[in-house]
C-alpha cells in the first residue's frame, strides 16, 4: 500500500464524485441509525474548541457552531470539500479554520489546544491509524475528548444470498482494496480494520475509552422501510460503531 497513491485516489474521488454518490454523513447522525440526539456523547459544547477530522462539506461544524462552540477547526483531504465547507459556514455566519491536508501529516494544527476532536465517518480513510491517533492526542488538552464513527467491520464482511446473510470476507483481512461504489464512476481505496485495531491504537496513543456504541437505534429504524436491504442488515448486526475516548 502506497499512502500517496491512496491519498491521490481518494482525494480525486471526493473532489469530483463524493457527495453526489456517497452522500454526506453529518451530525446529529454518526452513521446509519445512530444519532447524537440519542447518545449525547458531546453534551454541552458551548465555549469549547472543536476540531473535525475529515470535515467534508462543513455541516457537522455548522452543527457545533449552532450550539455555541467557541472555535471551529476542520481538516480534510479534499480541496473541493474544503471549498464547500468554507461556503457553507460563511453563509451561516460562522468563521472556521479549515485546512486541506491528509489527517496523517503535520499541517500546523495547534497542540494541547482543543476540548474536542471528532470525526464523523472519516477516520477509516487514514493510511496510518496509530500515527493519526497520536496526532489527535497531541491536538487535545489533557482530559480532552475524541469521538469518532465509522462503518462497523462486521457490516463489511457480510452479504445477502438467498434471503440469508452470509460471510463473504475474512474479518481479519485488513488489506487495502479498490472499490467502485454502486451507481458511481470512479474508484476509492479502502481498508476494513478490526475493532481491536482501533481500540489498541487508541490505547497506544494515550486514550481511555469511555463509551462504545454499536447498537442500532430502534426509534430511527422504525421510521424506515422494513423491506429496505440496509434496514434488514441493521436489524441483524451493527452497521456503524462510535467510540468516545478521553486523553489521559
Amino acid at each position: 500500500m502506497n499512502k500517496y497513491s491512496v491519498h491521490e485516489t481518494n482525494s480525486f474521488y471526493w473532489d469530483t464524485k463524493g457527495n453526489d454518490c456517497l452522500g454526506a454523513i453529518v451530525l446529529p447522525f454518526y452513521g446509519a441509525f445512530v444519532s447524537e440526539e440519542k447518545c449525547q456523547l458531546f453534551g454541552d459544547v458551548s465555549g469549547k474548541k472543536m476540531l473535525e477530522i475529515g470535515c467534508g462539506n462543513g455541516q457537522s461544524l455548522q452543527y457545533h457552531g449552532e450550539r455555541n462552540a467557541s472555535e471551529l477547526w476542520g481538516i480534510d483531504l479534499s480541496e473541493k470539500q474544503i471549498e464547500k465547507a468554507k461556503q457553507l459556514l460563511t453563509a451561516c455566519g460562522f468563521s472556521a479554520n479549515l485546512i486541506r491536508s491528509p489527517m496523517e501529516e503535520e499541517c500546523g494544527i495547534p497542540e494541547d489546544y482543543f476540548d474536542f476532536v471528532y470525526s464523523i465517518y472519516a477516520i477509516g480513510w487514514t493510511t496510518d491509524l496509530e500515527g493519526t491517533f497520536c496526532r489527535i492526542a497531541s491536538y487535545l488538552k489533557k482530559d480532552g475528548v475524541f469521538i469518532f464513527s465509522w462503518s462497523h467491520p462486521i457490516h463489511k464482511c457480510v452479504v445477502e444470498e438467498n434471503n440469508r446473510f452470509v460471510f463473504n470476507k475474512r474479518y481479519f483481512d485488513e488489506s487495502w482494496y479498490s472499490v467502485s461504489p454502486d451507481f458511481c464512476q470512479g474508484d476509492l481505496t479502502l481498508s476494513d480494520r478490526k475493532l481491536s485495531s482501533y481500540i489498541n491504537a487508541l490505547a497506544k496513543a494515550g486514550f481511555i475509552i469511555e463509551q462504545m456504541i454499536e447498537e442500532t437505534d430502534s426509534d430511527i429504524i422504525q421510521l424506515q422501510d422494513e423491506n429496505n436491504n440496509f434496514v434488514k442488515r441493521a436489524k441483524m448486526f451493527p452497521v456503524t460503531f462510535v467510540i468516545k475516548a478521553r486523553k489521559l
